[in-house]
């Protein structure tokens, strides 16, 4: 079976099916239904890692239903341990051996030994990260106290799998999600569809139009010989990936609140207008805020957070990015990147208020400092190899030289990115994601008319699939 992604005519086909099935339900009935419809979707992948994920469904179901039945505080933490190992150890199996073996080859043969290690030929289960970083939030939180373990197998299977977030989130908390899984949607607020419809229309438009059209552009630079490039079509590539992953991944995030809104389920949101950020604090409060917020509440508070020394401080926060670019990918430029990400945070925190700018150039300045900090970042997270990205870099500084491809490149930047960012200055105005939908209809059907338009007149020349789908 081939894959059905959001920006499929086979995904708008099945949810449709499910959509109308979904409707002539009773509560129990939409749970069942909502289940087999995204063992189905995950099964398009590949239906042979269906097993995976009813083990870690099994697996943290019950030791949660343990911890519940369980007065003992060992027997917690015997469960708790548990089921993170079955559960981190198939995530480091599938995702994480090959890299760390073949590392290890690399070390002894630099050290002088013979290592011929045999690499297994290991396939990455899509969405493992996701749904695996879900469920332990889930035992966790059970385990703190904090919930109440669920009853219901299914409902807890539903959580787990549910299909518009299945695959590249956001990764939702059992305190939100499941209480919408195990009450009845009937009794929904009017504007689930008009709201459904905005995001299912702006993520097709940040996917499609923005993240396939630029990543079009990134993907060949990035994909250049060594020596084929001068600096300034090198920063082409890393703007353009810049805002391919951004279009990519707040698309991806977009479409699953919007198709989940249809549902009469509500999904956290997911970015912010991350690239409006002035600082890395306010940054991971808009980007990836699922993953950003796991990482807080589950590893970050946990290693001390802001107590302590600021040595201690300044550890936990190199910990929690290290390990979060390595949740990324299987890969020394993810861990760069993550380090990258977790020295920024030190640096801002170490500088507190000293740097001050007047008022109004001063947020400019900072945000378009910020920017490109973080698309130094993007560079190595974007690079096939270290020395892929080293070479690109050290072309920025050393060989500017503007030729077609990287004229070509900046003014399609300019033309699919600039009404984009103008329209998240004026959202980041009123602090809220939903100010379109308070202006007079002729204005919204305005914007829904630019969002078809792009999509018909400027569809890319390669429809990529989603980027965070192989994390």
């Amino acid at each position: 079976m081939e894959p059905v992604l959001f920006n499929s005519y086979a995904f708008w086909l099945f949810f449709a099916l499910v959509w109308v099935i979904y409707r002539m339900l009773p509560h129990r009935g939409q749970n069942l239904m909502l289940l087999g419809a995204s063992y189905f979707f995950y099964a398009c992948w590949d239906w042979r890692f269906l097993p995976l994920i009813l083990t870690t469904t099994l697996v943290n179901y019950f030791t949660a239903i343990g911890m519940e039945k369980s007065d003992d505080p060992k027997r917690h933490k015997w469960l708790m341990a548990a089921s993170a190992v079955v559960s981190l150890g198939l995530l480091g199996y599938f995702k994480y051996f090959g890299f760390f073996a073949e590392s290890a080859a690399e070390l002894l043969t630099w050290l002088g030994f013979n290592a011929d290690i045999k690499m297994l030929n290991i396939i990455l289960p899509v969405g493992i990260s996701f749904y695996t970083f879900q469920t332990m939030s889930y035992t966790i939180d059970v385990y703190r106290g904090q919930i109440k373990a669920t009853k219901s197998i299914t409902d807890f299977a539903l959580y787990v799998a549910y299909f518009p977030q299945l695959v590249a989130g956001p990764i939702e908390r059992s305190s939100s999600l499941m209480p919408q899984i195990t009450n009845s949607r009937k009794d929904r607020p009017r504007g689930d569809f008009s709201e459904g419809l905005y995001l299912v229309m702006l993520g097709l438009f940040l996917k499609v139009v923005v993240g396939d059209n630029l990543g079009f552009i990134a993907d060949g630079i990035f994909a250049a010989e060594e020596g084929e490039l001068t600096g300034t079509e090198a920063l082409v590539g890393v703007y353009c990936f810049a805002f391919q992953i951004y279009g990519d991944f707040a698309g991806y995030s977009s479409i699953a609140r919007g198709v989940s809104k249809w549902l009469g389920i509500d999904l956290m949101t997911n970015f912010r207008m991350p690239y409006l950020a002035r600082n890395p604090s306010d940054f991971w409060q808009r980007w990836h805020i699922s993953l950003s917020s796991w990482l807080r509440d589950y590893l970050y508070i946990p290693l001390g957070g802001n107590r302590g020394s600021k040595l201690m401080v300044y550890r936990n926060l190199m910990i929690t990015m290290l390990l979060g670019g390595l949740w990324h990918g299987a890969g020394w430029t993810f861990l760069i990147w993550g380090g990258l990400h977790g020295a920024i945070l030190c640096i801002y925190r170490m500088l507190g208020d000293r740097v001050k700018l007047p008022k109004l150039w001063g947020r400019i300045v900072a945000t378009l400092f910020f920017f490109h900090l973080v698309c130094l970042t993007w560079l190595f997270f974007r690079a096939d190899s270290l020395a892929q990205a080293w070479e690109m870099l050290t072309l920025v500084f050393t060989h500017q030289e503007m030729t077609p491809l990287a004229n070509y490149g900046l003014r399609m930047i300019l033309f699919f990115c600039l009404p984009l960012m103008i329209y998240e200055i004026w959202l980041d105005k009123a602090h809220t994601l939903r100010r379109l939908e308070t202006v007079r209809w002729g204005w919204r059907a305005a914007a829904y008319c630019y969002f078809v338009f792009m999509l018909i007149v400027f569809p890319p020349p390669v429809f990529g699939q989603f980027i965070y789908f192989q994390f």
